[in-house]
């Protein structure tokens, strides 16, 4: 019988589902891995915005991190929502208890609507942490806080971004273009110490993104165990959201930006759109 790869989500909750470990916990079923968590916050959100947040304290973060992995094995580790200092550093000796060959750190500290989500002393930590991942992945915002420099304007920007993130200790940076301006296709670029590669796919118009982020990179550590490479992992992540927000709109979820829809490969009643149920 084939295993079934093991995905544990490090990051805080989303009382809606569309994001944080909620989100992880579907993309994870959608794409064949088995899903556990180490929750790094509550939050109280929607998909019209953040209402409030309570941080769990650092050592509970690693009680939850040491009661699953001494118990299952785990096959690769999504790291999202961090919240501050304390736990990125908690978070950082976990890593260094057990190691694990797979790491997708997505460096939650700014939305894609410039607000900030990490406190500017965390930033630091949040740079500390990053050698320890596998594969991070900024957006343009996120990418810019951790050169200390401004958001990439164009792929070619991205490209020269995404190199220094590598040479700055990542071992491998996704910088996310998906709002890069006057483009047709969404474009990201993977780069490693020896590799540099566009990964595209056709722009999705529909206001329905809440939660991209933490789906592909839940994406990417769901399939890296799966798959042959890290590019091959991605480039299927990128495919898989893709059709997940072309689905987006048959969900119907909320008032604001809702959800992707990460179950609509499964076919049957919630792979229709809703005027067709």
């Amino acid at each position: 019988m084939k295993q079934i790869p093991v995905a544990l989500s490090i990051a805080g909750s989303d009382p809606v589902g569309g994001a944080g470990i909620q989100a992880d916990l579907k993309t994870f079923s959608a794409l064949g891995a088995y899903g556990a968590t180490v929750i790094t916050a509550v939050v109280a959100e929607n998909t019209v915005g953040v209402q409030g947040v309570l941080q769990i304290p650092a050592a509970f973060v690693v009680e939850q991190w040491r009661s699953v992995v001494s118990d299952i094995r785990v096959d690769a580790i999504k790291i999202g929502m961090l919240a501050n200092a304390e736990i990125i550093e908690a978070v950082g000796r976990c890593l260094d208890e057990q190691r694990c060959s797979c790491v997708v750190l997505d460096p939650v500290m700014v939305a894609t609507s410039g607000d900030r989500l990490l406190d500017a002393d965390a930033i630091d930590a949040m740079r500390r942490l990053i050698p320890k991942a596998s594969l991070i992945t900024p957006n343009l915002a996120e990418a810019a806080v951790l050169l200390d420099t401004s958001p990439a304007r164009t792929v070619e920007d991205m490209e020269v971004q995404a190199r220094a993130l590598v040479a700055s200790g990542a071992q491998r940076a996704l910088l996310k273009g998906g709002h890069l301006e006057g483009h047709a296709d969404s474009v990201d670029v993977l780069a490693c110490e020896d590799h540099l590669e566009r990964i595209s796919a056709p722009f999705v118009h529909t206001k329905n993104t809440h939660g991209t982020g933490c789906t592909l990179s839940s994406a990417i550590a769901a399939l890296r165990p799966q798959a042959t490479s890290w590019p091959a992992a991605v480039a299927e992540a990128k495919r898989w959201l893709s059709g997940a927000l072309a689905a987006a709109d048959c969900l119907q979820v909320g008032h604001g930006h809702g959800p992707v829809h990460h179950f609509y490969a499964a076919g049957g009643r919630w792979g229709r759109p809703a005027s067709e149920r």
